[in-house]
């Protein structure tokens, strides 16, 4: 499992000319990507690891001052454009697979105690953001590594 994590101070997800997720204030903004052999002790590891990322002002986390999460499922994470000049998508999971991690991870930071906003898993998105610092993180879940 693969997280891009963005430390903004607002951000929103647009579908269809409807705000369908938003955080006000600072929070993280994720791009979350699933491959194949994801499983639950991936969902844990990147929740938790998001949650808990001292990359707030402050040196401060998430779940330190309770800041809100928006996750943005981006399969595209795992795209690769090493040759050519059209990147391939085999590593990424397919919707089916992948689908059922991104709700489980939003599921999982919730559990923890994190506001979660999303967006609309498979839909054409547009994302508006502040970032931060700019302060951007790059997440890997152990099996992927």
């Amino acid at each position: 499992m693969r997280a891009v994590v963005q430390r903004v101070l607002g951000a929103s997800v647009v579908v269809d000319g409807e705000t369908v997720g938003a955080i006000e204030g600072a929070g993280l903004l994720v791009y979350l990507g699933v491959t194949h052999d994801d499983g639950p002790g991936d969902v844990t590891w990147i929740a938790r690891k998001i949650w808990d990322l001292r990359i707030l002002r402050d040196e401060q986390s998430a779940s330190d001052v309770h800041a809100p999460v928006l996750v943005v499922s981006q399969f595209t994470l795992y795209g690769d454009a090493r040759k050519g000049r059209r990147p391939t998508w085999q590593a990424a999971a397919p919707g089916p697979v992948s689908e059922p991690m991104y709700d489980a991870v939003c599921a999982e930071l919730r559990t923890l105690g994190a506001e979660v906003a999303t967006g609309v898993f498979g839909a054409d998105m547009a994302v508006t953001s502040v970032n931060d610092g700019p302060i951007t993180m790059i997440l890997e879940s152990p099996a992927t590594r």
